[in-house]
């Protein structure tokens, strides 16, 4: 046994492992890019078919079998129409030079850290003249159709612009902007209102989309009432209302940026074992149900 172990080591050489290596690469961005879209749970529904057709196969269930195997023979375009999105945002970021975007799993950087406080400052300033604010912070779940229904932008976030955005005259104010990596990549985006009919009647319809996004997706969304200029923050539906600056910073910081310990740098086998291990982030910063 360790001799036929022993040759077979001695058949596989440098190029090899490296192109080992480059599949394993590319196959880990893939599952965590798919992880990140909202397309991941349509991908964990056809392993689930897939997995049905094997089981269906071995226990020699014809006419199940039949049926599977007819369906996956159009798996292919079907594929193709439901990750539409994901391939031709690939094919944008190729063509663009930008394709290492792809690659980024959280995206927490200095960028970020200047984003978190430029938009503290904003919101001092909106809520102190009760000027109307909606932004969108995304994380893991890509929002690329909420950037379809407003204005592409790339902008470093800094407190004038986004007092110039919200303005009331200004032609974007009354849209979301969505901040994707510390950067806005747009503006004037129209969100889904949410669906939960329980929530107070003072919120306004600002409050409720913010609400609505948060329930849709894990991204984390700031909000300045025009009535009372109250600052508060939505996630995954829970709204948290009447916050000071010093709170929204820490709340901001709590959710978007990791604790001290993660930020080292890690290998993709450092991620790739911390995800087999199951590691979570601390995000637990006490929410305040919506309906209060």
């Amino acid at each position: 046994m360790w001799e036929t172990g022993l040759e077979l080591a001695r058949l596989i050489g440098v190029f090899d492992l490296i192109d080992i290596a480059l599949v394993a690469f590319v196959i880990y961005h893939i599952f965590q890019f798919v992880r990140r879209s909202r397309s991941g749970q349509v991908a964990k529904a056809i392993l689930i078919i897939i997995g049905a057709m094997v089981v269906a196969n071995l226990l020699h269930l014809r006419v199940v079998s039949y049926l599977l195997n007819n369906a996956v023979e159009l798996g292919l375009i079907t594929l193709v129409i439901i990750f539409q999105p994901e391939i031709r945002r690939f094919l944008e970021r190729m063509g663009s030079g930008r394709i290492k975007e792809l690659f980024l799993t959280e995206g927490y950087t200095d960028e970020l850290e200047v984003a978190i406080q430029e938009t503290v400052k904003a919101y001092g300033a909106l809520s102190k003249n009760k000027v109307g604010a909606l932004m969108v912070f995304e994380r893991k779940t890509v929002l690329d159709d909420v950037l379809k229904t407003g204005v592409d932008m790339d902008a470093r976030i800094c407190a004038d612009l986004l007092q110039n955005l919200f303005w009331d005259k200004a032609p974007l104010h009354d849209g979301a902007v969505i901040v994707r990596n510390g950067r806005i990549v747009g503006a004037g985006c129209m969100l889904p209102m949410s669906g939960n009919v329980n929530l107070s009647r003072d919120l306004g319809m600002r409050h409720r989309a913010g609400i609505g996004i948060s329930e849709n997706s894990d991204a984390v969304v700031a909000i300045v009432s025009e009535e009372t200029g109250s600052v508060s923050v939505a996630v995954n539906g829970m709204l948290k209302r009447h916050l000071t600056p010093e709170t929204l910073e820490k709340l901001l910081r709590g959710e978007l940026m990791p604790e001290p310990e993660e930020r080292r740098p890690t290998t993709p086998a450092a991620k790739l074992s911390d995800l087999l291990k199951g590691r979570k982030g601390d995000k637990s910063n006490g929410k305040e149900d919506s309906r209060k």
